[in-house]
């Protein structure tokens, strides 16, 4: 499963779709009507010839994940919070003006904060928490260990 690395994906701007569950004819002609590349860890999917262009994913962890998709991702691992997606939706956030913000996230963070985004689907707020600075060194470290 590559849940993970599809939300990981999503807030560093990439269009992901992700199926918790799908059949491989099912997943072939919705990357095919998409145009979209699948991405996998199923070593027998990656060889039907319907699949061609899947890229096989082989670490069961997320910065070896983050490794590997570095060359399809043209060499760069960034966090562009302006363009971040909806980690669960999957859609681009929208600015969300800060007085919007209070009583939907906590009063710390309301106070400490100044940016804050949303999902206009699920209406989940984001904002820049420590868990950013996280994301950046994991992927300072997976775009490092790819160079090395």
């Amino acid at each position: 499963m590559l849940g993970r690395l599809a939300r990981w994906l999503r807030l560093l701007g990439h269009d992901v779709a992700y199926f918790r569950s799908i059949r491989d004819e099912d997943l072939v002609d919705f990357a095919r009507r998409e145009d979209r590349r699948i991405l996998t860890r199923d070593t027998r999917l990656v060889q039907r010839r319907a699949a061609r262009g899947a890229i096989l994913i082989h670490s069961h962890e997320l910065q070896d994940q983050l490794e590997e998709m570095l060359p399809h991702l043209g060499g760069s691992l960034t966090f562009p919070a302006d363009q971040a997606r909806c980690a669960v939706c999957n859609l681009p956030m929208q600015r969300l003006e800060k007085t919007l913000a209070r009583g939907r996230v906590p009063p710390y963070v309301f106070q400490t904060q100044e940016k804050f985004v949303e999902c206009p689907n699920c209406r989940r707020v984001y904002w820049s928490a420590t868990h950013v600075r996280g994301i950046r060194e994991l992927l300072k470290k997976a775009a490092a260990s790819r160079e090395s």
